[in-house]
């Protein structure tokens, strides 16, 4: 006789949805060309690393972060494609689109998932919460020709680890009432939020499933992980305390880029136009945010994976780049190691804060400092008329130069443009290999 008590009685007092995308690079990529279905097929061509791998790939051993050389001995027969990113975030848009139709509470929390909160709209749609989950993963399936795992509960803990208890394209809802029974079935190292080294905490105390865990004293699990442990406990006990968040993200507290090269180079030139391209892409971005930074920091990896960084804090806060380029030069200079060879290049921009808070200090140049700001505006106007670094420093010029490999080539979407588009100018919408 089972004497065990449910964590709680009510059924959906909340009702949470988490909409994950199956495979979702490739599964695009097969949407978008239909020969390619049913056949092991990978992106990350360009990096030389496998970004995303079809569950067809999956099943032979291949998953991401492998090395493209080591998956082809796998699987001769592997589909290696370049990243198609400018496609697989107009899919992700529509994705959220379909979520919309049924609640204005969605959060995209990543390009392949979000968050759902559908509590109070049974009544509106006739259905219950489960067949409105149901509904949502048809119609993506209808109309993007996609497969999306569901989970549904009462928070976004417990909905974030049912969506990935039937992969792929599965759906488990999970009501109060068997929380308890759904979290036996649930290890350590599935539970949203926990790493490795917190759950081979947790294991040193007898610990092996999401159950044991929420059988401990709330007391027992803040003195053991803190405020973020504690918030889990009662995530997974079926209390939301964090909300879905259909509002936009909030200004950026640190903008990065990077970049992999198709081969890695030890040329000198050519690592330290790399990282300028980088840098020139990061203040764009930080130009249309309207925000300067205050603090930048780059690191080179070598072909080994072995990162140096180092970082410089600037006298007063710019959007300009020929103003921060010196600075980059010399901490360039101090992390370059001759002979080597470099496979990345990042920068990161921290202590942002608004361009609209300008200070200005009595001892600087400020005719200087105009005529930097009117360069990078005018820079910025060129370039959203030409397309992207078509102005640019005399030092990016040395990209070029660079040795073409297979790994080099573009996405099939920007080779197959519609009419009238342009390399910066495109539809809001895949180009889909389609014969009539």
């Amino acid at each position: 006789m089972n004497h065990e008590q449910p964590i709680m009685n009510a059924s959906f007092p909340q009702a949470i949805l988490h909409v994950d995308g199956d495979a979702f690079f490739t599964s695009v990529e097969q949407a978008m060309h239909p020969h390619l279905k049913g056949k092991p097929v990978v992106s990350g061509k360009e990096r030389g690393i496998i970004a995303c791998a079809s569950y067809e790939a999956k099943a032979l051993g291949i998953k991401r972060g492998v090395g493209l050389w080591e998956a082809r001995k796998k699987c001769p027969d592997l589909v290696v494609l370049p990243s198609d990113y400018e496609s697989y975030s107009i899919y992700s848009k529509r994705m959220f689109e379909i979520m919309r139709r049924y609640t204005p509470e969605v959060e995209e929390y990543s390009i392949d998932e979000g968050f759902a909160d559908i509590t109070g709209l049974r009544r509106l749609h006739h259905m219950s919460y489960k067949d409105i989950a149901l509904k949502i993963q048809e119609q993506i399936h209808k109309e993007l020709d996609l497969t999306v795992s569901v989970g549904l509960s009462l928070s976004k803990g417990l909905s974030k680890i049912a969506s990935d208890y039937r992969k792929p394209h599965g759906i488990t809802a999970v009501q109060g009432r068997h929380i308890h029974l759904f979290l036996k079935r649930i290890p350590l190292n599935e539970v949203w939020g926990f790493g490795p080294n917190t759950v081979q905490l947790l294991r040193k105390y007898g610990l092996q499933t999401a159950y044991d865990f929420i059988q401990r004293p709330e007391k027992w699990a803040q003195k053991m992980l803190g405020k973020p442990g504690l918030e889990i406990w009662h995530e997974l006990r079926g209390v939301n305390l964090l909300p879905v968040t259909p509002d936009p993200k909030p200004a950026n507290i640190s903008i990065g880029k990077g970049k992999t090269f198709t081969t890695p180079s030890s040329d000198r030139a050519f690592v330290y136009a790399k990282l300028v391209r980088n840098v020139e892409s990061a203040f764009i971005r930080l130009r249309r945010h309207k925000q300067r930074t205050k603090e930048i920091y780059i690191s080179l990896r070598l072909k080994n994976y072995q990162q140096f960084g180092l970082g410089a804090r600037l006298n007063r806060a710019t959007d300009s780049t020929q103003e921060v380029l010196p600075m980059v030069n010399e901490l360039f200079a101090k992390i370059y190691r001759p002979g080597c060879e470099y496979r990345t290049t990042q920068i990161w921009l921290t202590r942002l804060e608004s361009a609209a808070d300008t200070q200005f200090d009595l001892f600087e140049d400020r005719l200087q400092i105009d005529k930097l700001e009117k360069l990078s505006k005018t820079i910025d106007e060129i370039n959203a008329r030409f397309g992207k670094h078509k102005v640019c420093t005399g030092t990016a010029l040395k990209i070029s130069e660079a040795p073409r490999s297979d790994r080099a080539q573009l996405p099939w979407r920007k080779l197959n443009l519609l009419p009238g588009e342009t390399d910066r100018q495109r539809l809001y919408l895949p180009r889909l290999n389609i014969k009539v």
